[in-house]
């Protein structure tokens, strides 16, 4: 399968949040997920936050992954609130140190916010073939397994 370089970014992070949504949402069957990213001055994702929401109104802090360390926080992925996904941690760590290897999203001088609904079957099966698709194309094993 060939690897699709001109894939968005925005498309692989929503897909990589569809994987791995059971290990965020737990066994709620509905709910809402807000990726908030921010750019360095080089134009590529300096962050980003992954927020839950299960009742309307209601945000918990999932994850935060920076590109690098600063006095406030380390380099790297970090859940918050009792939240734990080995394969969104793997997923955010590629997709993170390969930004070069997607379109990347344009730098409008404000922070950007995707909103992902709760996925369909057909949605979760699309997000797993996305998924194998980077991983192959960045010649990487994805170590978890991604059922399509």
């Amino acid at each position: 399968m060939k690897f699709d370089q001109n894939q968005s970014l925005e498309r692989i992070l929503e897909a990589a949040i569809v994987v791995a949504w059971p290990d965020l949402m737990h066994d709620t069957r509905t709910g809402l997920i807000h990726i908030e990213y921010n750019f360095a001055p080089d134009g590529t994702l300096e962050y980003l936050k992954v927020w839950s929401s299960i009742t309307r109104g209601q945000w918990f802090l999932v994850c935060d992954y920076w590109m690098s360390a600063s006095k406030f926080h380390n380099a790297g992925i970090h859940f918050e609130n009792k939240y734990q996904s080995e394969t969104l941690g793997h997923i955010l760590e590629v997709i993170m140190q390969h930004q070069d290897s997607f379109a990347l999203v344009a730098n409008l001088g404000r922070q950007g916010l995707l909103q992902v609904p709760t996925p369909t079957q057909e949605e979760s099966t699309a997000a797993a073939a996305s998924m194998n698709e980077v991983f192959d194309g960045l010649d990487l094993v994805f170590d978890q397994p991604v059922a399509a």
